[in-house]
């Protein structure tokens, strides 16, 4: 029967019988990473056959940025195995191995030879066009030991004369060739050769993590060894995808994750976490707020600066401690699948404790430890959605196309980038904040050249006042002319505003006579915001007015207008 066990650093001590363990290296890849907002929890798992009696487990060139209290180790044997407290302690200064480098010294090796091939190919048509060049000239013949008499009978001269003009020229199309490939492998050598020494630059020094073990019988362990790490984060990103025949939204998530952790992350089973460790689990101890009389000042005196600066001081003693780290995430995904078994899935799977959620990327994922974003597929989200026109002639005569979408499910949607494509077509890139389940937001898919919008101003008069009429007034009348030039109906949205006063004296009023009516006034809790929504049937047009005065005091200016 396998047995599992686990241990934390900060819970076990040595015991005596790990005195004098012998040394076992610990072959071991990274299986698994959970990647918050600003760290990770990296797990490395090690298959060792192991001998009975006390021994010490030896994990090499680890990250000297891990943080040593997250260290954990859990395995499995079909022997009993106990473990004894984790150690760690600094390695000499090392150049970790890189299969980037060793990839580059390689490319860099094949471009050499190539042009190592190219030279010589040059230097052997500069012996052919020699060759050439000294047959054709007479006093060359005569010279040249090394060339045998020619007796060419004069019907002989031109044949040779134009095989001679052939040859030289073939050689100079080949010799131009060859310096343009020449060119060519120089830049690729110079470049692959930056980037090489780019990357030799970066030493490293690195932690070595020692497991001291008892087992009973000789047996086959199979270790996990976690740790969190900073410099590695993800973000939220989305593809939105509106199909105007359908009215169709499909809200696709993906992860962009980065990485400088050190280490790369090559066909592990990564998961997205919201949860935030660095923000702690607890509130600080709330202190005595107190007051005195300022010894220089009477209490009348004492102003609102001093007690500002009282209050700053008294909050800054209250600064959060060290936050310790989250380990459960790991745990619950360790316990839920059993050792050696691949997980697969179509979608990333969605985990939702109240608090956090966790999506797991299906299939192996790798993240290069350059820093560079890698973009992984989490899954669709489902949502409800109604195709609009929205209008806002005060600001343009340009028709937008919106789709409101309300959120179903369970999963909230993260605050994020999300590209938009309309028809397959991408239109642009907008932000959608945190959504909720049920919750609703608008997204805009550019112009639709199908509505037809043109604005008119129908009045614009100002009065003074004067000996009768004691305010000055303004009065502003507008219409909007709306057509749907669409075979199917759309639903239309107008939004204007009116004036609306900060002062007392100032009027301000909508003209109901010079207004459409079915609008509603402070949309979105919005001071002066009119909003119209109606249907519009193919072809149809539809006027929408819009009425306003304004009035104040004689002898005041007005701003804002």
């Amino acid at each position: 029967m396998t047995r599992h066990f686990a241990y934390s650093l900060c819970l076990l001590a040595f015991t005596s019988s790990f005195a004098f363990a012998s040394d076992i290296p610990a072959d071991s890849k990274i299986k698994s990473a959970i990647v918050y907002s600003d760290r990770a929890t990296v797990t490395r798992q090690a298959v060792i056959d192991i001998p009975a009696g006390s021994h010490t487990l030896v994990f090499s060139n680890l990250p000297t940025t891990l943080f040593p209290d997250s260290l954990r180790a859990e395995g499995s044997a079909t022997a009993t195995v106990k473990f004894g407290a984790v150690a760690y302690k600094q390695a000499a200064a090392v150049q970790l191995p890189s299969a980037q480098a060793e990839e580059l010294t390689l490319k860099l090796e094949t471009l050499q030879d190539q042009k190592k091939a190219l030279d010589e190919e040059k230097a052997a048509l500069a012996a052919k066009k020699a060759f050439l060049t000294n047959l054709g000239t007479q006093g060359g013949l005569r010279a040249n030991e090394n060339i045998a008499e020619i007796n060419l009978k004069p019907e002989q001269w031109s044949a040779a004369a134009q095989a001679i003009y052939t040859g030289l020229t073939e050689v100079s199309a080949a010799d131009i060739q060859n310096d343009m490939k020449a060119r060519e492998l120089s830049k690729q050598i110079f470049k692959t050769q930056s980037d090489l020494n780019a990357l030799n630059t970066t030493q490293y020094s690195a932690y070595n993590v020692t497991v001291p073990f008892e087992s009973d019988n000789a047996t086959q362990l199979t270790l996990d060894l976690s740790y969190q790490v900073p410099n590695a984060s993800w973000r939220p990103t989305y593809d939105a995808r509106l199909n105007t025949e359908s009215g169709k939204l499909d809200l696709i998530q993906y992860g962009s994750v980065s990485q400088g952790t050190g280490e790369d992350w090559d066909g592990i089973k990564l998961s997205l976490s919201t949860a935030q460790p660095q923000r702690g689990t607890s509130l600080p101890d709330l202190t005595p707020f107190w007051l005195d009389i300022n010894a220089y000042q009477t209490f009348g005196a004492v102003g609102g600066a001093a007690m500002d600066k009282m209050v700053m001081s008294n909050s800054a003693s209250a600064v959060p401690a060290a936050a310790p780290m989250l380990r459960e995430a790991m745990e619950s995904d360790q316990r839920a699948e059993p050792a050696r078994k691949q997980a697969s899935f179509v979608t990333a799977q969605i985990e939702t404790g109240g608090f956090m959620t966790e999506y797991k990327i299906p299939g192996p994922a790798t993240v290069a430890a350059d820093g560079t974003e890698t973009k992984l597929m989490v899954g669709a989200f489902n949502t409800e959605s109604i195709i609009q026109v929205h209008i806002k002639p005060q600001l343009s005569t340009d028709a937008f196309l919106v789709s409101k979408a309300r959120l179903k499910g369970e999963s909230p949607v993260l605050p994020g980038q999300v590209s938009l494509f309309r028809d397959g077509a991408y239109v642009g890139q907008s932000s959608i904040p945190l959504l909720r389940p049920d919750e609703e937001h608008p997204l805009f898919f550019g112009v639709d050249d199908q509505v037809s919008v043109k604005r008119k101003v129908l009045k614009d008069e100002k009065s003074e006042a004067g000996m009768i009429v004691r305010d000055n007034t303004l009065e502003r009348s507008f219409i909007t002319e709306i057509q749907n030039l669409h075979s199917k109906p759309v639903q239309v949205v107008v939004k204007e505003t009116v004036p609306a006063g900060r002062n007392e004296k100032i009027s301000a009023d909508i003209v109901k006579d010079l207004t459409t009516a079915g609008y509603e006034a402070d949309s979105a809790n919005i001071k002066g915001l009119l909003r119209w929504e109606f249907p519009l049937e193919p072809k149809a047009k539809k006027d929408v007015k819009l009425g306003w005065k304004v009035s104040w005091p004689k002898d005041t200016s007005l701003s804002g207008l």
